[in-house]
């Protein structure tokens, strides 16, 4: 099952400092989640993440799990270069329900990374080989990327940011999920707004989604 956590609120162990701990971390920073990283040591961006006060760092020699105990953390991912520690973690986890992840054992972990091609934060495609090849999962991005970027405009990205505004008003106004619907539907769908968008006149095209909205009051 292919799935994007909601991980809004979580406490988010990684383990390690390296580059492997920085790419992990990079993957989840603008997910609205506590980051913890515990370590001897850390690179130098994941240095600057910690003094900007993006996430937490907590030095420390990883020789033992104490640390989820002490922690009670909602997801580990684990980078160290120490396998056996990378599978206690990993075991201990397991026993504690929590969700966690080893990037030496990605076919042991709860969930695989896939390679992520990224559209402003707004569209997400997700390459996956279920931990099997990441190297592969990779190559075959930097190939649809291509195809992507081609298909993919500006105006979808405007649109999007559009629904967004109108469904957290539409939830406030229309008490009906079908209604709701039908209504997100026409603006999708208004020339009106397609137009403006294309013109690049994207707070008129705000506007003009917002009108439609107050008519199915």
């Amino acid at each position: 099952m292919i799935i994007n956590l909601n991980l809004e609120g979580k406490k988010i162990i990684v383990v390690g400092g390296g580059n492997e701990a920085e790419k992990r971390i990079k993957s989840i920073l603008n997910e609205k989640c506590e980051i913890i990283v515990i370590s001897d040591s850390v690179n130098t961006q994941i240095s600057k993440l910690v003094k900007t006060k993006k996430i937490k760092f907590k030095k420390q020699k990883i020789e033992n799990i104490k640390f989820i105990l002490e922690l009670n953390p909602d997801l580990i991912i684990t980078t160290t270069n120490d396998k056996k520690i990378n599978q206690k973690i990993i075991n201990h986890a397991k026993k504690k329900k929590i969700i966690a992840y080893s990037s030496d054992n990605p076919e042991y972990s709860d969930f695989s990374n896939a390679a992520i091609i990224d559209f402003e934060k707004m569209i997400q495609i997700a390459i996956f080989t279920g931990g099997r090849s990441p190297v592969m999962s990779k190559k075959i991005k930097s190939k649809v990327e291509i195809v992507l970027k081609k298909i993919i405009s500006k105006e979808d990205i405007a649109q999007i940011k559009i629904q967004k505004i109108s469904r957290k008003l539409a939830k406030e106004i229309i008490p009906i999920q079908s209604e709701r619907k039908e209504c997100l539907h026409s603006i999708m769908t208004d020339n009106h707004i397609d137009q403006l968008i294309k013109d690049g006149q994207i707070k008129k095209a705000e506007k003009r989604a917002i009108e439609i909205l107050k008519k199915w009051k």
